[in-house]
């Protein structure tokens, strides 16, 4: 394709978040789930987006949409761009999104000089980060990453749809999906820029900020169970009230979190009979657990155990625990944190911040297939994400974009060297 129209700005990719904005399946906020038609949506959109900027598109076996741009020597290694365009429910418009669309304008400020790297690039926008249908998050780029588990296919959502069925419904062929792997020989690198989802970047007054390391989660589902009873009929002595032990756990997570520098959260609280004059006999709630190191993370939970056996033997429970998902810590590639900051440099920002992520990504993922580092752009109003409220300025924007060109301009001129 020719240089025949200017590249793409940051009001243009702006004005693209909006567009994908308005591709939801609520009618009261932005919700967009794997393999869905709003899924199938944004994928069109973004394929016309990448073909625009001189890519070859299509769609992977995983139901990822794909792009390539060639380099000095086609069918060579490619340097791997991206995020995702899935959301959880009542979302903001930039999670993932931004990082998609600042991939697909990089590329396009390369076809408008007619500039080819020595390596080729690829913009890959995953279907499924957020594992909001299926209760597992990151399967699109772990379908890239070649790390599919099989026993996946028997999930389901709310509806009782299993991924499989669902893969059929959206035209995917469940047998091919391992055509969505790619080969480590193939690959140079994955750089992914991303919303910070914190306030570090905004009390700091900085724009970007350089990610060291992608915290390792557990979550988990557990059950206090106890007895039910009349509210006025059992005293004190006698009860085994399922909620208040979950309370002195959930006061309990909180404190060993802070103490070991870590960050837990019981999002799902839900107590049964559920009446006003019952004693609850059972209680059922989530934990989520994240810290910078696997040994951090797994010292809190073990303390959160210990917390358990002990309120269970006083109040006279019983605990039932289950692991729902657990994701290791990664560490960005020191090579590849220094072109981030030789991104950020450029902009005018001589000592880049330096932030390790709290929350997951799909760079953790593809971790199990090549190097990778992440750029931060700041999330305003505090930080907050996974909101309508979630936002980002212009200028950051414009910002953000000049610093990730210049990373992977930094990238080529080292490559092979």
């Amino acid at each position: 394709m020719t240089a025949d129209r200017p590249p793409v700005d940051a009001a243009e990719i702006l004005r693209r978040c909006d567009v994908l904005a308005r591709e939801t399946s609520s009618d009261t906020g932005i919700e967009r789930v794997y393999l869905s038609p709003e899924h199938a949506a944004v994928n069109r959109l973004a394929g016309e987006w990448m073909h625009e900027a001189g890519l070859s598109t299509w769609m992977d076996a995983a139901g990822n949409q794909r792009g390539r741009y060639e380099g000095l020597r086609p069918g060579g290694p490619a340097l791997l761009l991206g995020s995702h365009l899935d959301t959880v429910p009542n979302a903001g418009r930039y999670d993932g999104i931004l990082g998609v669309l600042l991939a697909i304008a990089v590329v396009d400020r390369l076809r408008a000089r007619d500039e080819r790297l020595p390596f080729a690039i690829e913009v890959l926008a995953f279907g499924d980060e957020e594992g909001t249908r299926f209760g597992t998050a990151l399967l699109g780029s772990r379908a890239a990453a070649g790390t599919w588990d099989d026993a996946w296919w028997d999930l389901h959502d709310k509806a009782g749809t299993t991924l499989r069925e669902a893969f059929v419904e959206f035209g995917l062929d469940p047998s091919r999906v391992g055509d969505a792997a790619l080969k480590r020989g193939d690959v140079v690198g994955y750089l992914e820029a991303h919303i910070e989802q914190g306030p570090y970047l905004e009390e700091g007054d900085r724009a970007l900020a350089i990610v060291s390391s992608i915290a390792g989660a557990r979550r988990f589902g557990l059950t206090l169970i106890g007895e039910a009873g009349h509210a006025g009929g059992v005293p004190f002595h006698r009860r085994h009230d399922a909620l208040a032990g979950a309370s002195e756990v959930v006061l309990a997570v909180e404190r060993l979190a802070r103490d070991a520098g870590a960050i837990a959260t019981v999002g799902r609280l839900q107590a049964f009979p559920g009446g006003v004059n019952v004693i609850p006999g059972r209680v059922d709630f989530s934990l989520d657990l994240r810290a910078e190191t696997d040994a951090v993370r797994d010292s809190v939970f073990a303390g959160i155990e210990d917390v358990i056996a002990a309120v269970c033997e006083r109040r006279g429970l019983r605990c039932e625990i289950d692991e729902t998902h657990s994701a290791p810590a990664v560490v960005a590639a020191p090579a590849l944190q220094s072109v981030i900051g030789a991104g950020i440099r450029a902009t005018g920002d001589a000592s880049p911040t330096v932030l390790f992520s709290k929350a997951g990504h799909d760079a953790m993922a593809i971790d199990s297939l090549t190097a990778w580092a992440m750029l931060f752009v700041r999330n305003g109003r505090g930080g907050i994400s996974h909101h309508p409220d979630e936002t980002v300025t212009l200028a950051d924007v414009a910002t953000a974009l000049d610093a990730f060109e210049a990373a992977v301009l930094a990238l080529a001129a080292t490559y092979g060297s």
